[in-house]
């Protein structure tokens, strides 16, 4: 059986650890041809070597997402190395090092910030790939949201949850405007997984062991439990499916 991505071009954000890793090494396993922007350039290379040691194709970028300039740059490059681009994954966020914290303790500096990256910096790059897409009459827009604002870890990571909420809202307008198009859109919403942000933050294992007890599935949510619904959403699998969001979260919350 043939890759089910081949020969597809891909842009996932954020791809230099985390999810965005796991969302690149299993996109390139199905065949995409990667462009990799990332805030580290040192990481995104990272995700780059490993991904050629294995014989795939790829390439990294310095691209802070929040900046209109440097998407449009990410816009440019895609079409100077490949000519098209017929997937953008926006994955890229900031959580890393956010914490937990009370629901009036979030300074206006942290909210701005988060927004800056999370909804604006998401926007920016649809508002910079959409129109490649439209002139191509086809693009799969995924957007990695949360399952955060739907469970009651919203009241200590508020500004984060409340920026995710923002990525679903912009993925049914987007999934509007864009499906006359030829572009489908949509977004995941993983649950409470164990990358290396959420493994860094205090008392995360008590904060496992509360979600687990939350979950259908009675075992932690791992970086590699997401691949397989974004390629899904990626591929022509998904060609009649817009505007929905995916809850990838062993049964957290049931909707």
């Amino acid at each position: 059986m043939s890759p089910v991505l081949k020969d597809k071009v891909a842009i996932i954000t954020g791809a230099g650890r985390g999810l965005g890793k796991a969302f690149a090494l299993r996109f390139a396993d199905e065949g995409a041809r990667l462009l990799l922007p990332d805030i580290s350039l040192e990481r995104a290379e990272g995700t780059v070597k490993e991904i050629k040691a294995k014989g795939g194709e790829a390439t990294a970028m310095l691209t802070d997402i929040s900046e209109e300039k440097d998407t449009q740059k990410m816009a440019e490059e895609v079409m100077r190395l490949y000519g098209r681009v017929d997937i953008l994954l926006n994955n890229a966020a900031m959580y890393y090092g956010v914490g937990r914290r009370e629901w009036d303790d979030w300074s206006v500096k942290d909210w701005d910030r988060i927004f800056e990256v999370n909804v604006r910096g998401t926007y920016l790059c649809c508002k910079a790939i959409g129109p490649l897409m439209e002139k191509q009459g086809s693009g799969k827009i995924i957007n990695i949201a949360s399952d955060v604002f739907k469970v009651p870890g919203a009241v200590n990571l508020l500004a984060y949850a409340c920026s995710k909420s923002a990525v679903y809202a912009l993925t049914q307008a987007l999934a509007r405007a864009l499906g006359p198009s030829g572009i489908n859109v949509n977004c995941i919403g993983p649950g409470f997984t164990a990358t290396e942000a959420s493994l860094g933050q205090d008392g995360n294992k008590s904060s496992f062991d509360a979600t687990v007890d939350m979950q259908c599935i009675k075992r932690r949510e791992e970086p590699s439990d997401l691949p397989g619904t974004a390629v899904f959403l990626a591929s022509a699998d998904s060609d009649f499916v817009t505007g929905h969001y995916i809850v990838v979260n062993g049964g957290s919350v049931l909707l």
